[in-house]
């Protein structure tokens, strides 16, 4: 009898399945459609971001490879006829670039050591130790995020007009020797590190400057990195701040070389000081590329659970 049952009931229950099975396939269908179509969505938007950052420098390298005639066509070609790499010469000799070059190199990597000094123990001291006061000092900090260069640059003129810093690599140099958006960075990355490995690098008597530099440093390698890429780029492209603390060539860095392309004989030469924009750019694209898998951990990095 039972077996008779379950015969009867077999293809009944198969029957009534049928359906179901099919609208789990539809929905199964739908959700792959939708899968599809959300991933064309997202790669059309990235490569609408690509194009709409890179078409920029596509365009400056176009018109530094132009002649000046060229530069004038409306609407303009995209594709040099004869590139003309001879514009890149010219913009070199347009004055002391390898001079304004040397001072740029030394200025951004001066401020980008001293930076490193003051904002890893800032940071560590910040993160790591509760004192009197550590709050309102950390606040101070970042209230000088607040504040714009251009609005304090007249005092900090006259004090280092005061102590004869004025036309000097130092006098570009000290008014970045630290960084309150370092500290901060600094300070959140060092927090996210397990209490546990502390403790145990303290039980086994190293000092403090040793976590720092074999603990803590080593595990925030990306962040770092990343604020450096930053700093670099900021200060590589100053064109204020050396302007405003330089009178004569001396001190002068590679974007005030370049403005000075702008005009020649009354005229835009629009190819030159394209080509001159390029050599500016090229050291800070060589080192984003040197660089970029350490910002792509950086923007991923979770610490030590």
């Amino acid at each position: 009898m039972k077996a008779a049952n379950r015969a009867i009931e077999g293809p009944i229950r198969a029957a009534a399945g049928t359906p179901m099975n099919g609208i789990r396939s539809k929905r199964a269908l739908l959700r792959t459609i939708m899968n599809v179509v959300l991933r064309l969505a997202n790669a059309a938007g990235l490569l609408l971001l690509v194009l709409i950052f890179a078409l920029p420098f596509v365009w400056m390298l176009s018109t530094s490879l132009k002649t000046l005639p060229e530069t004038m066509i409306f609407p303009p070609e995209w594709i040099p006829r004869n590139p003309v790499w001879k514009n890149y010469v010219d913009a070199w000799n347009t004055g002391p670039f390898l001079h304004y070059m040397t001072n740029s190199v030394i200025i951004a990597v001066s401020i980008l050591l001293l930076q490193m000094l003051t904002i890893i123990p800032a940071s560590y001291a910040f993160a790591r130790y509760k004192f009197a006061g550590s709050g309102f000092l950390f606040s101070i900090v970042m209230v000088t995020l607040m504040i714009p260069s251009q609005l304090i640059f007249l005092p900090v003129y006259l004090e280092l007009s005061a102590f004869k810093l004025l036309n000097t690599h130092l006098g570009l140099i000290l008014p970045f020797a630290s960084s309150a958006f370092g500290i901060f960075l600094l300070r959140q990355a060092f927090r996210q590190i397990s209490d546990e490995l502390i403790e145990a690098a303290r039980l086994d008597q190293a000092a403090e400057w040793k976590i720092i530099v074999r603990i803590m440093v080593p595990m925030v390698k990306p962040v770092l990195v990343t604020f450096a890429l930053f700093s670099f780029i900021a200060h590589w492209n100053d064109y204020f701040w050396p302007l405003v603390m330089t009178t004569n060539e001396t001190a002068r860095t590679l974007p005030i070389g370049i403005a000075k392309i702008r005009e020649v004989e009354g005229v835009g030469t629009w190819n030159i000081l394209m080509a001159g924009n390029l050599i500016l750019v090229a050291p800070i694209l060589v080192v984003f590329f040197l660089s970029q898998r350490q910002i792509i951990k950086a923007f991923v990095y979770n610490g030590v659970k």
